[in-house]
């Protein structure tokens, strides 16, 4: 049984550009043209800067600055990275920060680079936002790691619905964790449901064609952005949950149980575990696992998928 439901979307997604030209984001001048103006020079140590103007405060410039150890070249990824781009352009939405003109923003501090390959992976920075009628700071600081996909398969067999799960270590809990199949978007691109697909098959060697795939998020109100934010007072993370059934014969059960995987060379080491899927949200203390079984429970119970 393969649900055959299309991917269009009940809730429009944003895009956004790359360009360091006039933009949503404000007027960004690529650092090499500004530097003259913009970067301070000491005697011993040099303090990098750079100034935007954003639409939704036309009148109040905001400061770029690289904190200490950061590089030129670190802070010029980080400002023409989509991940600050996207910040940028989600506070000036109409749900943003700065959209009914309550709150400011004066500067933001660049404290930390991590570059994967070309493109910079995880972001860094503290915010300087201020609330106009009390005249103090909102708590300001920003790991950005940028959008991220998981997807809970169902598998069918026997009259038994079983979930498949990957467990692999995660060092900033420091645990091994049960969790869905799960990564982040690679490109500037936003291929969405290509990302999922891609990232089952490499976790769990399954092959899913693009049209069995049902976006859970689709379903939530527009408002919501059409995506789930796990930690938001702290992380910029959007997942778009994904799902996946079909009817399966029980030697495919049997098979991916324990199932070594991943991308060895990325430092990937993840076994499959095959569970039954009554007893799941018990098993698992992964945010994305949870999510996902409300969001298709909800979905269930509004006939907006197959019982």
């Amino acid at each position: 049984m393969t649900y055959l439901l299309p991917i269009s979307r009940l809730c429009p997604r944003l895009k956004f550009t790359n360009r360091l030209t006039k933009s949503p984001l404000g007027s960004i001048i690529p650092i090499g043209t500004i530097r003259a103006s913009s970067t301070k020079m000491a005697t011993e140590s040099s303090t990098l800067t750079h100034t935007i103007h954003l639409p939704r405060q036309p009148d109040q410039p905001v400061a770029i600055v690289a904190a200490a150890g950061v590089s030129g070249s670190d802070f010029r990824n980080a400002i023409e990275s989509s991940l600050f781009k996207q910040w940028l352009k989600n506070i000036q939405t109409e749900t943003g920060m700065l959209a009914n003109g309550a709150m400011s923003l004066s500067q933001v501090l660049i404290q930390g680079v991590d570059m994967f390959g070309k493109r910079v992976g995880f972001l860094k920075f503290k915010a300087d936002v201020v609330d106009k009628e009390t005249g103090q700071k909102v708590p300001g600081i920003v790991f950005a790691r940028g959008p991220a996909v998981a997807v809970l398969i169902l598998l069918d067999s026997n009259g038994e619905t079983y979930a498949v799960l990957t467990e692999q270590v995660r060092i900033p809990v420091g645990k091994l964790i049960l969790e869905l199949p799960a990564g982040m978007l690679d490109n500037d691109k936003g291929d969405i449901v290509g990302t999922a697909v891609q990232e089952v098959e490499e976790e769990t060697g399954i092959h899913l064609n693009l049209d069995d795939v049902i976006d859970l998020t689709a379903f939530l109100d527009p408002s919501t952005g059409c995506k789930v934010f796990p930690s938001p007072g702290g992380c910029d993370e959007d997942i778009s949950l994904f799902l996946y059934r079909n009817e399966v014969d029980k030697g495919i059960i049997q098979q991916l149980q324990g199932k070594q995987t991943g991308l060895r060379e990325r430092g990937e080491f993840i076994k499959v575990h095959v569970v039954p899927y009554e007893n799941l949200w018990r098993m698992t203390a992964d945010a994305k696992a949870l999510m996902a079984i409300a969001l298709y429970e909800m979905a269930k119970r509004d006939g907006l998928l197959p019982l």
